[in-house]
């Protein structure tokens, strides 16, 4: 494992703190998926600082981003571009989208048409789009953090849950504790919160932290407590829709990159239990029988978590 690396992550981290105050434990959430090479589902209220996340993100990490504000007259050219004609060459000239960028904020994704939504989340599985039968690639790397405001929500379209899917984590900022809203208070004469942010990084050295965080080890029964628990949301008597083979792919990758961060070179049990409620929130249906006996997704996965005992490791090797 390179320290260097590890070293500047916790940098990275130290300084977006400063930033977004209180929310330790989410900045270190958004930066493990980051590492795994996944995207992010924040549903929150607005106002709470989710631009602020990003553009701080963006600007430590040195990756271009973009923001798109959605409505429901956004198009999926909009996002994937489009070609117009221009005269003065006789020929039509592509003009790259929003998702030609690093990190996209995709704001309020519920607020905007199905077609639009689905165009999102086919680059963000593909890290491609086709215009025109040309295929382009975006920017590597590409991370997409959407928001979901969960009032208010007369007139949007939801996500169904196979797009849902293509979420690496879910998670929300919520408000600040007092303490730190007061600091939030006091630092308004100051200017933007990231005006004063330079790169840490830049999008090459970020690709070969994420090659580092790959090495990290996972023994074979890490990777099958990781299968048992999945399959224990499949078979819950107040589940309706259990985690998807994806979101075993996708815990396992956290778990690796929140271990990388912890500055370890192996994932250990409570790497994956720490990560299991973000990456299976948003991807369980609970039935009729959890809202009549008045059970909630945080409950039924909690239980899950005291239910499946997580192995006892004594070393990497063993």
């Amino acid at each position: 494992m390179n320290q260097e690396y590890r070293e500047a992550a916790q940098i990275v981290l130290s300084r977006l703190n400063k930033v977004i105050l209180g929310k330790e434990e989410l900045t270190k959430e958004v930066f493990a998926a980051f590492l795994a090479g996944g995207h992010v589902l924040l549903e929150d209220i607005p106002g709470v600082g989710k631009t602020t996340l990003a553009l701080a993100f963006s600007k430590l990490l040195g990756l271009k981003w973009k923001r798109v504000q959605f409505t429901p007259d956004v198009l999926p050219s909009d996002l994937t571009g489009f070609s117009i004609y221009q005269k003065d060459i006789q020929k039509f000239v592509y003009q790259p989208g929003a998702v030609f960028c690093n990190l996209l904020l995709a704001d309020e994704i519920n607020r905007t048409s199905p077609k639009t939504q689905s165009a999102l989340l086919e680059v963000m599985e593909e890290k491609q789009v086709t215009v025109e039968k040309i295929t382009r690639k975006v920017p590597s790397p590409f991370f997409v953090i959407a928001t979901q405001n969960p009032f208010g929500t007369a007139g949007t379209q939801m996500l169904p849950f196979a797009q849902l899917d293509r979420f690496m984590i879910s998670t929300s900022m919520g408000y600040p504790d007092m303490q730190n809203e007061i600091l939030l208070a006091k630092g308004v004469q100051n200017g933007g919160r990231t005006d004063n942010l330079t790169a840490m990084l830049n999008a090459d050295a970020f690709l070969k932290m994420q090659q580092d965080v790959e090495q990290v080890y996972i023994h074979d029964h890490i990777y099958s407590y990781i299968v048992r628990l999945v399959t224990a949301t499949r078979e819950n008597p107040y589940i309706e829709i259990g985690v998807s083979p994806r979101g075993t792919i996708s815990l396992v990758k956290i778990a690796r990159a929140n271990a990388w961060l912890n500055g370890n070179d192996f994932v250990s049990p409570s790497d994956v239990s720490s990560q299991f409620l973000p990456v299976a929130l948003h991807r369980i249906q609970l039935n009729v029988k959890a809202r009549i006996d008045g059970v909630d997704k945080r409950d039924v996965l909690n239980d899950i978590l005291k239910r499946i005992e997580a192995p006892a490791l004594r070393g990497k090797n063993r």
